[in-house]
Parts: C-alpha cells; structure tokens; sequence
C-alpha cells in the first residue's frame, strides 16, 4: 500500500465536545485511544502488570549474568590455572563460543516450545535447563573435566536460547500498548544486572581461596530460579489466549490489566477488534513445522529482514569485545592487576545499567530510529578515539595514554547503552507479526548467535595477533550499519502491534513509518486521513 492510496479510516469513539484538527505521529486508532482513554501508569492493577513483566525482565538479566561472568572468570588467575586456560587466544574462543553453539543448536525447538505451551511456558522451560546446566558446569570443581564444564556452557545456551526468546514475547505482547515501548526496551536493560551480579560475585570471590569460580558458577541458578518460582502465577499472554482459543480469558486479562476491569473500555474494544482483524486463528504457528509465516508475503519477509538487521548490528558493534574479551583490552591499555581488572569491569556494568534505562525511557520520545542511528554513528566515532589511544599507549606506554583508552572504553558502554541495549530486543521482537514472532524470534537468536560466533573465534584471535588495529574494523563497519539503519528501518513508535502491518504492506515501509497524519475528531466520529504534505 503506497502513502498516495492510504484509505481514511472511521473509528467509533466516546462523545467529545466541538471539533478539532490535530497532527500526530503514528497510527490513528491508538493515538485517539491515548487522547480519549489516558493510561494510568501507576494503578494498582498496572503496578501488579509491572511485576509480571518483571519477572520476564529476569530472562535478560540470565543471559547477562553468563555474559559478565565468562568475562570475570577470564580475569580471575585461580579459574585459568585450574583449566589450564588463557583470557585471550583459541581456548578463550572455545570456551565462550560453546554457549553460542548451544544456542544454535536450541532453534528447531525454541518456537514450536513458546507456540504450544505459550509465551510463560517457554520462560518455565527454558529456566529448567539452565538450572541442570548451572549444575553440570558448578560441579567441575571436583571432576577438573574441561569437557564437563564446556557441555554445561552448552546446556545452558540452550536454556538461554528458549529463555531468552520467551521473555521479551511476553513483555511486549502482556505489557499496556501505551507502554510497550518503554517497558520493552527495559527489558533488555536488565541484562546489565545480571551483568553487575555477576562482575560482583567475581570481584568477591577474589578474597576468598579455594572458592573465586565456583560460586559466581553456583550463582548462575540465581535467576533463572526465580523465574521457576514465580512464572506459575503470571497471566498469560493475551494474544497467545486469543489465537488458541481462550477468548474469554483474554479478555479478562485486557480488561483487569489494561482496562482497571473495565470491559467496556476503548483499549479493550481496541485490542479485540485488531485482534479480530490481524491475527490468525489457522496460521503456521499452530503447526511446529510450518515456517511459510515467515516469508509469507513481502511485508512478512520486510519484517524479517529489520529484525535481523538490528539484532546482527547489535552484536557486531564491538561490544562483544568489550563483553568477553576486556581482560584483553584492559592489558592493551595498560592495566595487568587481576584486581584493578575486576574493578573497572563491575564500574563499566554500572554504568551500562544506569545509562541504558535512560535510553529505555527515551523511546516514545525520540523514536527506535533515531537511538538506532545514534548508537551507530556515535560507537564509530568512539572506536576512533579507543584506536588512538591504544594505539599510543602501545607506543608509549604512558599513564596519560591508558588513561584515554579507559575513558573511551566508559564512553563507549554510554553511547551503546544509550542507544542500542533498548533496541536489541524491543526493535525485533515488536516489529515480526503475531504469527510470526515465536519462530522468527527463534531465527533472530540464530542470527545473534552465527554473529557472535565471529565475536568468540575472530575477535580474541585478532586481538592477541594484532593488538589494537581490531578497533578500526568497527569505525569502519558502525558508520555502515549507520547507513543501513537510515535507509531501510522503519520507524514502530505509537502504534499497536497489529497497526504495524499497514506500515509493512506499503511500497515504503521506511517513508509510511515517518509520515505524520491529521485527524479531525467531530462529534462521535474520528476521520483520519493521509497528510501527504
């Protein structure tokens, strides 16, 4: 559908007083419903919807606790000796890259698990493997096996894989479409305090002989636990109960969560009738082999294409370097105290964390293209600055240099932060339609794990080889991604979910997303109409 031939729409809507022209941006029925129904944030039947995507939050701070620790345990001298290992080079790639592995190897089950036993069931299930994982790898403190501990790393991607696909699905189709944007992009924010539990519990452990890995190994459980506990009682999500068959319930979800019970409320009635309209009751995600969802059309295949854009820009930013492999970069820029390793990693995660939740809080605002194009451009101009003042230190060796190369490194988890942790997981899940979101949420971890595979094997080998220069293929590669971004993603803020696919069945889905319309509210009725100026 080309911007030119945009149909005006009629939409039913309670009584307002004279009539008025505004222009917003985004789609016409959930700006409308904003202005005649405000959302209540803090309600209490919102407060307890908080807790229940917090508890989907948990499946972000999981795989952000592995993250972290592989990265402390590389640090830490004791874990290196007993495995006879190094924090750079082919066994440090081996030893993360199994996790990646282990993820791959998860796809064919991961959307046929979240369609069957819906959006919480995959959080139970995923959280059960890791739980056996955590054991099998914690328990290497007795065998000394570096194979049992690399088949733990391998269960628990698995895990991680389901885990991680359930909890962001959960979030963005459960949470209020008012604050799907912010709660979602939250979501990914917590991967930084699995991050911080994780630099912590490290950190910790240095001081305490015979026990600095196994505990921060132990701890692995911390949270997936929790999500055992709790994710019994969560309500489900209420297009998953819609599509197989649980109207009732689906609404009675909508109207306790969405409504303050009120049944009759515009953002039930909303709902309902998109539902009616977008989702289908006979698609392929009833049938666990059936992948045509996926590239069933253009707009299909459209979707897609953006979701794998973002997550694959996300891993090949250079954070992993920065994720897996500081111990390395740290020694690059002059910094060889164990302790003093420890410190900077559990500030950087700090920092991240508090920085990140700004970002989250800044979608609606300022919109997932504009974080997108920010984290792109600003992380290439920070590479810069990292690559001159390694590059120096490495000529120099001077305090002043390491001292520049620590300060790029904090900018660079500001400008990431800022811009991209919101998006990694709100963009692609939010953007792939209902019918395709579990299988092709399952495909997006696919392509998050092929690319971090060149983040395990090239990276750590590349920085051992040639030190610093690594840097300068990522000024080189975030200035494109850049250029990808701004020409080809669209623009998902201030819309339903089911709204969406007005944007992907356009000629352009990119110039449909950005275009404004105006709206003449009269009486009873709302018209909306394309503004083509």
């Amino acid at each position: 559908m080309d911007t030119k031939d945009f149909a005006a729409h009629t939409i039913q809507l309670p009584a307002s007083k004279g009539s008025s022209i505004i222009t917003i941006d985004g789609a016409e029925a959930f700006n409308l419903a904003k202005q005649q129904e405000p959302p209540q944030a803090f309600n209490r039947p919102s407060l307890v919807l908080h807790l229940c995507c917090l508890v989907g939050f948990f499946c972000s701070t999981v795989n952000g606790y592995d993250g972290s620790l592989l990265n402390g345990l590389l640090i830490n001298d004791d874990f290196k000796a007993f495995f006879h290992g190094s924090e750079d080079g082919l066994w440090a790639g081996i030893v993360t890259s199994i996790y990646q592995i282990g993820s791959v190897v998860a796809l064919p089950f991961v959307g046929p698990a979240i369609d069957k036993y819906g959006r919480k069931g995959g959080m139970l299930i995923g959280a059960a493997i890791i739980i056996v994982g955590t054991i099998v790898n914690a328990t290497t403190y007795w065998t000394a096996s570096i194979g049992q501990f690399e088949a733990g790393r391998f269960i628990l991607g698995f895990g991680v894989s389901i885990m991680q696909t359930a909890g962001p699905m959960y979030v963005v189709e459960t949470t209020h479409p008012a604050y799907r944007g912010v709660v979602t992009g939250l979501y990914n924010t917590f991967w930084y305090v699995g991050s911080m539990v994780a630099a912590g519990a490290v950190r910790g452990a240095i001081n305490d002989p015979g026990n600095q890995w196994p505990i921060p190994i132990w701890l692995q459980m911390l949270f997936s636990g929790l999500v055992m506990c709790f994710a019994w009682f969560l309500p489900e999500s209420p297009r998953w109960l819609y599509v197989n068959g649980h109207t009732a319930e689906c609404r009675r979800v909508l109207t306790k969560f969405h409504a303050n019970g009120n049944p009759d409320s515009i953002w039930v009635r909303l709902q309902l009738r998109e539902y009616d309209e977008y989702l289908r009751l006979d698609g392929s995600d009833k049938r666990w082999w059936d992948y045509r969802g996926l590239f069933r059309n253009r707009a299909s295949s459209y979707r897609l294409l953006c979701n794998i854009i973002v997550v694959v820009c996300g891993q090949w930013m250079g954070g992993a370097v920065l994720t897996y492999f500081m111990s390395s970069l740290l020694t690059s820029a002059g910094y060889t105290s164990e302790v003093a390793k420890a410190n900077i990693n559990l500030a950087y995660s700090c920092e991240q964390f508090l920085i990140a939740i700004v970002g989250a809080l800044s979608v609606d605002k300022l919109g997932r293209r504009a974080l997108l194009l920010f984290a792109c451009i600003g992380c290439s101009i920070v590479w810069i600055g990292l690559s001159i003042a390694t590059s120096q230190y490495d000529l120099k060796k001077d305090a002043a240099s390491s001292k520049a190369a620590t300060a790029m490194i904090f900018l660079f988890g500001a400008v990431f932060s800022f811009g991209m942790t919101p998006m990694q997981v709100l963009y692609p899940v939010e953007v792939l339609s209902f019918e395709q979101r579990a299988k092709g949420m399952a495909l997006s971890s696919f392509a998050v794990n092929a690319a971090a595979l060149l983040n395990q094997f090239a990276w750590p080998i590349s920085l051992k080889k040639i030190g610093w220069r690594t840097y300068v293929i990522f000024v080189v590669w975030d200035a494109i991604q850049g250029l990808v971004i701004y020409f080809f993603i669209p623009e998902t803020k201030n819309r339903t979910l089911e709204e969406l696919d007005d944007i992907f069945s356009a000629k352009n889905p990119r110039k449909m997303s950005t275009m404004k319309q105006t709206v003449t509210i009269n009486g009873e009725k709302a018209v909306v109409m394309a503004d083509e100026s």
